[in-house]
Order: C-alpha cells, then sequence, then structure tokens
C-alpha cells in the first residue's frame, strides 16, 4: 500500500554506513535538509553494542566462530561462511533468510544489519591509492580508463583523514601514499624481528604498521584507543571511526538531518517529464507500507550490490534496463579481493618480549609486484598485492591439543607460549564483463523486490597471482628468520575455498568512466543519464587495486558532496 503524504528534502541519502554517513554529513554541514535511508534496524553508539565487554566465558561457545552447520547459524548461511561471524557480533550482521540472492557461482556477500552498516564491523585498514592503481586500466587494457587521478582525489583523502584519524608511518613510497597521520601503534618484538629480516634480504620491501582508522589522539569527544579488546563489537569511546560515532552525530549536530530505519528503498522515481530523479521508493519493513519521498539530489550509498539492485529495479521508459543503465554496464565488471592465501610460522626466542593489550592493528607489507606497469616484474600476471599480519606469543589454548591434566598442565600454560607470526594476501583482480549481477525476472523477497543474481569467479590472471602471493609469503618468512614456515592457500583443492566475496571488499557494477557508452558515472560520481544522482559507494569503482577500498570511498563521497552542493547553488541540478 503506498502511503500518499508527500515528504520534501534537499537531499535523499541511501544507506548509512561509511559512505552514507559521510554523504549524510556532508551534505548536512553544507545547508541541505537531508533524509537517509537505512533498510536496517536503529543502532545507537554506546547504548546498543551490547556485548562489547562480555567476557568469552559469558558466551555458549566461549565466542568462537560459528559455522554454518550450527543451530545459531540458522538464519545466517551466508553470513557464517565469514570468520568474523562469532557469536559477540551476530546481530550486526543480516540474516539472509531476510535478504536472500541467488549464486549462479559462489558469492559470499556479507551484509549489515543496521543503521551504520559495516562501519560497525569493518577491519579499518586505510591505504590510499596512487597514479599506479588510477591509470592501471588505461595502460594494460582492462576494463575502461578512470576519470580521474591521484591528484583530484589527493585533498579529498587528506579532508577524510582528518576527520576519521588515521594511525599510520610515513614511508615516501610513490605507490603507496602517505597520508594525514596520527603517531602510529607500535610493531611489537616478534613483528620486528620479521620486519628487520624481510628488509634485509628484500631490499625494496617494506614492513610497516598498518594504517588504520583507530585514533592514537583524540579527536573531539572520541578518545584514544585504549586496546581494550574486539573492535566488532563496538566502541564506546568512538575511538575506531564508524557513522555511529563519527559522520552521523556531525550531521545531527546540524540539525538538518532525519534518519529513517527499516526503511528498504525499493526504486529511485525518475519524471520522465522533468528528465531528472525526483525522489525514492522504499518499504517501511515493520509496517509493510510503501511510501515515496522527494528530493533534488540523490545519493546511493547502500553497498555496492544493494546500489547496484536499486538501479536496476528503478525502471522507467526511458530506462527499460534500470536508472543510469543506457550503457549496459550496470551489474557487470564486479570485483573483490582475493585473499586466504599466505603463510605461518615460529619467531625463535625472544621469549623474555611480550606486549600488552589488544592492539587493533597488525602490520603491512606494500605491493612490490609490477610497479613498473603491466607485468614489469615478467611474472604471468598484471598488478600485483599486499600483505597484511601480525605476530604474537600463544596463549593457554594452545593446551587443548597437549597431553596432561590437574595442577602439572595449568602451570605448563600458566606462561605465554612461543611467539608466531602470520601474513595474509589481498591481491587486486581484474575488471571483468563476465563477472555480474542481475535482477531474477521472477522471485522475490518478501517487499516484493526481484532478488539479485551474483554469477562471478576469479580469472586465470587471479589464480597466476595466488601462486606467487603464496610462495612469495613463504620465502620473505623463511627469509626473515622464521621457522617451521607453512604456506598455504584456502583455493588449494580439497581446502576450504576462497571465493569471491570473502575479501568483503565487493566493488564495481556501476563503475566511473570517461564514455557514456562504457560507463555509468562521470568524475564527479553522477550518473551520466541521471547528473542529480551520485553513486559514492563501491558500485562506482572501476578497478580495485590491492589496497583497502573504504578510505577511497570516504574519499570519494565527499568529494562529490562538493560538488553536488556547488551545482545545486549553479541551478544545474
Amino acid at each position: 500500500m503506498l502511503i500518499q503524504q508527500r515528504e520534501e528534502y534537499d537531499a535523499i541519502v541511501v544507506g548509512s554506513g561509511i559512505s552514507g554517513g559521510w554523504a549524510a554529513k556532508e551534505l548536512c554541514e553544507k545547508g541541505l535538509r537531508t533524509l537517509v535511508l537505512e533498510r536496517g534496524r536503529n543502532v545507537e553508539h554506546q547504548k546498543d553494542y551490547i556485548t562489547e565487554h562480555k567476557r568469552d566465558y559469558e558466551f555458549p561457545m566461549r565466542q568462537r566462530r560459528i559455522p554454518p552447520e550450527s543451530p545459531l547459524a540458522k538464519d545466517y548461511q551466508i553470513q557464517a561462511r565469514t570468520g568474523q561471524f562469532v557469536e559477540a557480533a551476530v546481530h550486526f550482521f543480516q540474516k539472509d533468510s531476510e535478504h536472500p540472492y541467488i549464486e549462479e557461482k559462489p558469492f559470499t556477500w556479507i551484509q549489515g544489519n543496521q543503521v551504520g552498516g559495516r562501519s560497525l564491523i569493518w577491519g579499518r585498514q586505510t591505504y590510499r591509492w596512487s597514479d599506479l592503481d588510477f591509470e592501471a586500466n588505461l595502460k594494460d587494457g582492462y576494463g575502461v580508463d578512470w576519470p580521474i587521478r591521484y591528484r583530484d582525489i589527493e585533498p579529498w583523502y587528506s579532508y577524510v583523514e582528518r576527520f576519521a584519524g588515521i594511525t599510520g608511518e610515513k614511508l615516501g613510497l610513490p605507490y603507496l601514499p602517505d597520508g594525514e597521520f596520527q603517531k602510529p601503534m607500535e610493531l611489537n618484538a616478534g613483528e620486528k624481528f620479521v620486519k628487520a629480516g624481510i628488509e634485509r634480504a628484500f631490499p625494496g620491501r617494506h614492513v610497516t604498521i598498518g594504517r588504520c582508522a583507530v585514533l592514537t589522539e583524540a579527536i573531539g569527544d572520541r578518545q584514544p584507543c585504549h586496546y581494550c579488546g574486539p573492535c566488532y563489537r563496538g566502541c564506546s569511546t568512538g575511538s575506531y571511526f564508524s557513522s555511529q560515532s563519527s559522520t552521523l552525530p556531525a550531521a545531527r549536530k546540524t540539525g538538518r538531518l532525519t534518519l529513517r530505519a527499516n526503511s528498504l528503498a525499493h526504486s529511485v522515481i525518475y519524471d520522465e517529464t522533468q528528465d531528472r530523479a525526483t525522489g525514492v521508493r522504499f518499504v517501511d519493513t515493520s509496517t509493510g507500507e510503501t511510501h515515496e519521498v522527494f528530493a533534488k539530489v540523490i545519493f546511493l550509498c547502500a553497498s555496492t550490490l544493494g546500489t547496484t539492485r536499486l538501479m536496476l529495479n528503478s525502471k522507467t521508459p526511458r530506462f527499460p534496463n534500470g536508472l543510469g543503465n543506457s550503457s549496459g554496464v550496470v551489474g557487470h565488471y564486479l570485483m573483490d579481493h582475493h585473499f586466504m592465501v599466505g603463510a605461518r610460522g615460529e619467531v625463535p626466542g625472544l621469549m623474555d618480549r611480550y606486549y600488552e593489550g589488544n592492539r587493533p592493528n597488525g602490520f603491512y607489507i606494500p605491493r612490490f609486484r609490477n610497479l613498473a606497469g603491466p607485468r614489469s616484474d615478467r611474472l604471468k600476471f598484471s598488478r600485483g598485492y599486499g600483505y597484511q599480519g601480525g605476530a604474537g606469543r600463544a596463549g593457554w589454548g594452545r593446551g587443548i591439543g597437549e597431553e596432561g591434566f590437574g595442577v602439572e598442565l595449568k602451570k605448563k600454560l600458566h606462561d605465554p607460549g612461543p611467539w608466531g607470526v602470520g601474513m595474509l594476501a589481498f591481491g587486486e583482480a581484474l575488471p571483468v564483463k563476465e563477472n555480474r549481477v542481475w535482477l531474477d525476472p521472477q522471485q522475490t523477497d518478501k517487499w516484493g523486490i526481484p532478488l539479485l543474481r551474483i554469477s562471478c569467479e576469479w580469472t586465470q590472471n587471479e589464480m597466476a597471482m595466488r601462486q606467487d602471493m603464496r610462495e612469495q609469503a613463504g620465502e620473505m618468512l623463511e627469509a626473515a628468520g622464521v621457522q617451521n614456515v607453512n604456506s598455504w592457500d584456502a583455493n588449494a583443492p580439497g581446502d576450504l575455498g576462497a571465493e569471491p566475496g570473502l575479501g568483503i571488499h565487493e566493488m564495481g557494477t556501476a563503475r566511473m568512466g570517461r564514455d557514456p557508452k562504457t560507463s555509468a558515472l562521470n568524475a564527479n560520481n553522477q550518473l551520466h543519464d541521471a547528473p542529480n544522482v551520485y553513486v559514492t559507494d563501491g558500485a562506482c569503482m572501476t578497478s580495485s587495486a590491492c589496497q583497502n577500498p573504504s578510505i577511497t570511498y570516504m574519499a570519494l563521497t565527499a568529494r562529490a558532496a562538493d560538488h553536488a552542493v556547488r551545482e545545486l547553488q549553479r541551478r544545474n541540478l
């Protein structure tokens, strides 16, 4: 049933995660009355972090990962594929039973279930892109050329970093530009051992502390991290960046924000007579009622696949294949970072060394392959990869597989065990047209919105890269003096598998480009076909690089919001 009461705003933002929160902040602060639509439930900062400081023994499974076969995962068969699906965070994931999709080929779509989206459970790693990334498509012929370069986004990286608060070490590398960093966290003794060994054995490769959206210095009422524990349970001190702790409070402070939870966007309303988008149709999931809201400018930030589904479902006589899809590219060129490949081993000695607290960060090894261009290292693959890792000492849990019991076993496990180190590669995936999503012509969810079908698989390029990722991880640890090194790949025959989506960095499907015939968005993130509609989440990405993408989404969103307000002032929208 359509509710006819007309509501009008200056701007509508669909989604309240990392991109949507930034859009809300920027548009509100620039004077626009802004409505944010969030399909999930409301989550209030601090109040609703219900497991934040619970002890592991208070959970039935002692805070272990919940496997798909567990009764606790009954409604979460897709979400339970990720190692992040643990007892303390179940309530931050979307129930697959309520928001199903169809896998033509295996694709794990991890989704948030609340205001703030996945900004409450993200890994917080933040690395700028460089022109090595923005020029890659042009140089090696995959995909289309990005319509922007590093100089276009550089000031916006700085802008969002100063507000979000990024800790890190400056390295002076042109292919991994430095940012506006707070003081870096410290590598522990095991990591310093590995760093010294790798940099000694491989000149030109670097081991640094991760660049992370967690404060080491206060920003306003957000406090420096005190290493209290698992960030994915919520952070009451606001030490890590999330929509709840940062962007939404800033938007709310202006008095111009209206936020509606439990509001699932159905389609964008397009007025053929005005030749522009005029609003958004959404379903109130608590009542089942359909509403229409109207605005001068619309930002789609519903996550890569959520935004694409919305665009494809926004059909009009002018856009029979979906809003902004006259090029036919919407839904194509789906990408994710491929990972679950790396190496682990034992760090010798250092038995008199330890560390304090739960540092929410690890070490990072920036890309070192093909830095001079396509296959410049004479490898069997294009592009490159980086590593994320960490070192630590074994705890009492190591006793599970050991013989003994009683007092003697307790004494044995009283002190920390030996040092171990592990590193995980994240590799760039190529933009391939056949990796795509589309609407099922018959099946819908319970609100009548067509289900999304997904078909995506790794190409030969990714598979060749994975072999090098595994080999180099093992070689570096061995050269550093690590013992009993085991290199591994979950995508190997008989192993767990590492299908697309598990990296939780899905992107593409409504890409930016220079030519309206081969792209959906222009250099300002506007739809070529509907300039008052902006797409600034992962859907806009033209290639994937190998760095975690969220800081780039933030910068693109702030840049696009600035452009939108200036265009409104000029009466161009």
